[in-house]
């Protein structure tokens, strides 16, 4: 047996595996198949709810920071605080559109990608020192308070460069050649 096939569940024989990596659905027993198509539909609805609700708060997010934006301009608020919470809550649209990329890619490409969390890691990291700094503005001369937001933006700062290194590094390794796709074809070269 080879390590393209896998064993039948309860049986000696194998069912060969096809590029993809999933068993060949015309040699799986009818149960198998019915099974797989059920989950199959039940994690596409899933992600369907999910992906609903993520651009309902989108839309709702939306919407509150347009009221924010003119609570601003009317002078309803302080303009500094006001001009933070729109910033805040544009921010948080990011980081929903960016879970709503990550659930269509799921959707369509049947697998889990790791770069939109590493990107609404990085958005919520910036999002809460943005946050922060203000806080720390409204700290200065307090002593203890002002250094615990400075070491709080000193430490989420330095986990914006961590994700950011780590998404770089992850397109870096997308772009080169898959080993086992080289080894396999250099197989079949020398045959």
């Amino acid at each position: 047996m080879t390590d393209r096939n896998r064993r039948r569940p309860g049986r000696g024989g194998t069912w060969p595996r096809n590029e993809g990596g999933e068993g060949d659905e015309a040699e799986a027993p009818a149960h198998i198949r019915i099974g797989n198509r059920i989950l199959e539909w039940a994690e596409t609805a899933v992600y369907i709810g999910i992906a609903i609700l993520l651009v309902v708060t989108a839309v709702s997010l939306l919407v509150a920071a347009v009221r924010e934006t003119g609570s601003m301009f009317a002078g309803d608020a302080a303009n500094g605080n006001a001009a933070v919470a729109v910033l805040d809550l544009l921010l948080l649209i990011f980081i929903v559109v960016e879970l709503l990329y990550a659930v269509r890619t799921t959707i369509a490409r049947r697998e889990l990608i790791a770069e939109p969390f590493l990107i609404v890691g990085i958005i919520a990291s910036i999002k809460e020192i943005v946050v922060l700094s203000v806080k720390a503005a409204e700290d200065v001369g307090k002593g203890a308070e002002f250094s615990d937001s400075m070491r709080e933006i000193a430490i989420l700062g330095a986990l914006v460069l961590v994700l950011g290194l780590t998404a770089w590094l992850l397109r870096r390794k997308e772009r080169e050649p898959d080993e086992g796709r080289n080894a396999d074809e250099e197989d079949a070269a020398k045959a």
